[in-house]
């Protein structure tokens, strides 16, 4: 049972990288969400799926510094409010439920305040300044 709940688990893993590959190409399907359910996945199913998908630029350029410092950069919290919102608008016309609108404001509202007061915001260049940094220090480690 066990064997069978982390295979599911890594499958899970797999399809949440391909839906976040296809959202880093595609401007209407989030990435980093996706990735993060990948990276969770990965983490419960298998250490070594877990060590190859670290190891991938996907993860570096999309989730590396949120993981590390639980900051994201404006630009990055911008796209995935955007996103998010415009797909929760399709939902909010669609249905004729006065409570199914009042929770999806809700929705918004928390998920805005989230975004806003509890993931810290750096700059950007000071995290590409970081980055670089980091593979200085890893090309000299290397010598």
């Amino acid at each position: 049972m066990k064997m069978i709940k982390k295979s599911l688990l890594v499958g899970c893993g797999f399809i949440s990288v391909a839906l976040g590959m296809l959202g880093a190409i595609l401007p209407i399907l989030p990435t980093v969400p996706f990735l993060l359910l990948a990276s969770v996945c990965f983490v419960k199913g298998s250490e070594r799926c877990d060590a190859w998908f670290k190891n991938t630029g996907l993860y570096k350029k999309q989730l590396k510094s949120f993981v590390q410092n639980k900051c994201m950069t404006r630009n990055q919290k911008a796209v995935i409010l955007l996103t998010a919102n415009a797909m929760l608008c399709f939902p909010f016309f669609m249905v004729d439920n006065l409570y199914m609108r009042i929770f999806i404001i809700a929705l918004v509202i928390w998920k805005l305040w989230y975004f806003l007061f509890q993931i810290g915001t750096v700059n950007e260049q000071k995290t590409k300044a970081a980055q670089n940094e980091r593979k200085k220090d890893s090309i000299v480690e290397g010598s």
